[in-house]
């Protein structure tokens, strides 16, 4: 399992490297300084000792389960949330978001608060602690010129599991409740609100690549700003386990979604409105319970 944040090289990186004295022309790579490298410590004509540099050698489960922490809750649902409204609210790159309040208690509340309880935990690498690098270092990293626009791509292929499993893991939990999922179904709207590709000042824009995106951008389809969608159009997507992971009417979370969708299309600053309403009142529609 490798986990290092590492775009294409990206021109600003360039320009502080000229000025450092890099000459013109010179190769480089722009990659953050985290990173994780789990290995199946499994050589049978031995191995160097790696861990002294940082490199975990573990079982193949643990390494499954460091993957699942990293790419269930702790990071890759992070970066789609950021992807998806940053692309609405006309951001560039990833590390501007999170200096957006709205948008840094987006990700905290997904990560700490609706993750978290159903976090697999691998043992070797504390989740609470890896989201607290995600979130305080890795995301906000200037350095590391990510843009949602980037992050944004193959979205329906990245929603089952990034969101997907959460779900089913309240489905399944006896101590939780799905319905207290408040801000992963506003990640399932502000995606079908992108799906119009229509940002929030009401400008187009060019959606990223995505298999799907011929699929579900139908459902979407003659929604206009200002008027109240036809919710019932949109159930044979939200039934889509292959992009959602769950049946998301059976799951008892289409409603919230809908209801979240009609709010983000009710005009121009639709988005924002929604997102800052959302966030911030999380504790007074119980989110607060969950910490």
């Amino acid at each position: 399992m490798i986990d290092k944040i590492t775009p294409g090289p990206d021109a600003s990186v360039a320009a502080m490297l000229a000025e450092d004295g890099l000459e013109a022309g010179t190769p480089f790579v722009n990659a953050e300084e985290s990173e994780y490298l789990v290995i199946e410590d499994d050589f049978p004509n031995g191995r160097p000792c790696l861990e002294k540099a940082g490199i975990y050698f573990t079982a193949r489960e643990t390494v499954d389960k460091v993957e699942r922490m990293k790419v269930c809750t702790c990071l890759n649902p992070l970066h789609t949330a950021l992807a998806v409204y940053g692309c609405l609210l006309g951001y560039e790159h990833i590390w501007q978001e999170m200096q957006d309040e709205d948008l840094r208690k987006l990700v905290e509340t997904i990560g700490y608060k609706e993750g978290l309880p159903v976090v697999t935990d691998p043992g070797i690498i504390k989740p609470r602690d890896f989201i607290d690098t995600v979130v305080k270092v890795r995301i906000p990293n200037p350095f590391l010129p990510d843009t949602p626009q980037r992050i944004a791509t193959d979205t329906s292929q990245k929603l089952p599991i990034r969101f997907g499993e959460t779900i089913k893991a309240y489905l399944a939990s006896d101590s939780l409740k799905v319905e207290d999922l408040r801000l992963i179904p506003l990640v399932h709207a502000g995606w079908l609100r992108y799906l119009m590709a229509i940002d929030d000042r009401g400008e187009a824009f060019t959606p990223s690549p995505d298999p799907l995106l011929s699929t579900a951008q139908p459902f979407v389809a003659g929604v206009q700003l200002g008027e109240k969608p036809d919710c019932a159009k949109l159930e044979a997507l939200l039934r889509n386990k292959t992009v959602f992971g769950v049946d998301l009417v059976e799951a008892g979370l289409s409603g919230k979604v809908c209801a979240y969708f009609e709010e983000l299309t009710a005009g121009v600053g639709a988005v924002r409105a929604t997102l800052h309403k959302y966030v911030r009142n999380c504790a007074e529609i119980n989110c607060a319970k969950m910490a």
